[in-house]
C-alpha cells in the first residue's frame, strides 16, 4: 500500500516561506496572487494489506514525528 501525506501549517500561524514565494511571484509579474501557504508531501510505501490499519499506522506516524501537530495540520490518503 501507499499512503500519502500532506502536512501543511495551521491557518493563523505565519508561513514566512510562503510570503517569500508569493513575493517572488510579484517580482516575475505575477501580481494576481495574494496569498501562498507551503507544506510538505510524504509517500511512504507500506506493507500493511488492511487499509484501515494503514490508516492508524501512518496516523501514529504523524503524531509522533512527521508533523508538529503544535502548529501543523495534516492529512492521510491510503492506496
Amino acid at each position: 500500500m501507499k499512503a500519502r501525506v500532506t502536512i501543511m501549517l495551521k491557518d493563523g500561524v505565519l508561513d514566512p516561506q510562503g510570503e517569500a514565494i508569493r513575493h517572488a511571484l510579484g517580482g516575475l509579474g505575477h501580481k494576481d496572487v495574494s496569498g501562498v501557504r507551503q507544506g510538505k508531501l510524504i509517500e511512504l510505501d507500506l506493507t500493511a494489506t488492511d487499509a484501515d490499519a494503514a490508516r492508524a499506522e501512518v496516523e501514529a506516524m504523524c503524531k509522533g514525528l512527521l508533523a508538529n501537530t503544535v502548529i501543523e495540520k495534516y492529512s492521510i490518503e491510503i492506496a
